[in-house]
């Protein structure tokens, strides 16, 4: 019997769970390695090299956040404003532990400020999201200003959501964001 290999979605995933908790500096072959359980030998047979293993975390990631969600919100279809309600739910459901996660998204973000190909691609899976936002109001907003301040509304609440700590005036933050979804789909 042979010995079962680690997949490479595996070494990705642990790679992506590094980079949230510490940046690029942690995604470190032999620490992924460890914490996979196996010898970092297993990883060569995937990869060239670290650089290699950090564009494959960069391509699941772009892959996962746009083409991924966006198949995930269209399958079930509906009306824009159901769709709509179905991103946020998937949006609210990302765990930090998952490619959608916010760590995983704040970590690309931080490193996108030190790294000008990362600052790019981020850029373009920002422009993508948004493109998306924007299609989805703009099938029932006519007015083209309502559609670009929702769908910035909708992304910067996304992204900012977990660094702002507030009271919410008597109010729990699940009532104002229920609150905030009604506003944004009317």
């Amino acid at each position: 019997m042979g010995v079962t290999r680690t997949p490479r979605e595996r070494w990705v995933e642990e790679g992506l769970r590094a980079l949230a908790g510490g940046g690029p500096e942690a995604v470190r072959v032999e620490v992924l390695a460890q914490a996979l359980g196996v010898t970092k030998g297993g990883f060569y047979g995937y990869f060239r090299n670290r650089e290699a293993l950090l564009a494959e975390m960069l391509d699941t990631w772009e892959r996962t956040v746009t083409d991924g969600v966006i198949e995930r919100v269209e399958g079930e279809g509906g009306d824009a404003r159901a769709r709509l309600e179905r991103l946020f739910t998937i949006a609210a459901e990302a765990g930090d532990g998952q490619v959608t996660g916010m760590a995983v998204d704040l970590a690309i973000r931080e490193w996108a400020r030190r790294d000008e190909a990362v600052a790019r691609r981020l850029r373009r899976v920002d422009t993508r999201r948004m493109a998306y936002l924007r299609s989805l109001y703009g099938a029932f907003c006519p007015d083209p200003e309502d559609v670009e301040v929702r769908a910035f509304v909708s992304f910067t609440l996304r992204i900012g959501y977990h660094l702002v700590d507030v009271d919410h005036a008597g109010r729990s933050r699940a009532e104002v964001m229920e609150r905030t979804r009604d506003w944004l789909l009317r």
